[in-house]
């Protein structure tokens, strides 16, 4: 097998993989009810089927002997936007009331410092013994 065949085929599986993410993306976002599940399909599924999509145009560029960095600026632009958007789109509905309003946190005062909770250390303690 040469180097253009190889190429070719990776090309290939990259468009498959891709076509096949952007395609549950659609089926996702057609099938979900509320706006934040919505959410979900578009932004985690049709980020991986675009990134693989211009990973099989960089893979074709190679093939056919010419180099191509758009296609990685486009990925960083795509990769860096998508979450951000995400988060705006779950911030408006959580806003307008267009979902449930996520739960308060419960009281915690160490999920942010290296204090050990005193039921963890009693549990600790009791799995030594």
């Amino acid at each position: 097998m040469t180097v253009q065949i190889i190429g070719t085929y990776a090309t290939a599986l990259c468009l498959l993989i891709g076509s096949g993410f952007i395609i549950v993306g659609v089926i996702g976002l057609l099938k979900f009810n509320d706006p934040m599940t919505r959410l979900h399909a578009p932004t985690k599924v049709g980020t991986i089927g675009i990134g693989m999509l211009l990973l099989a145009s960089i893979c074709h560029s190679f093939v056919l002997g010419d180099t191509s960095v758009h296609e990685l600026l486009i990925m960083a632009f795509l990769f860096v936007t998508a979450p951000i958007s995400a988060n705006f789109i779950a911030k408006v509905n959580i806003h307008r009331g267009a979902c449930e309003t996520p739960p308060s946190p419960p009281r915690d005062d160490t999920w942010s410092t290296l204090d050990t909770p005193n039921a963890d250390l009693q549990m600790e303690s009791d799995a030594q013994k």
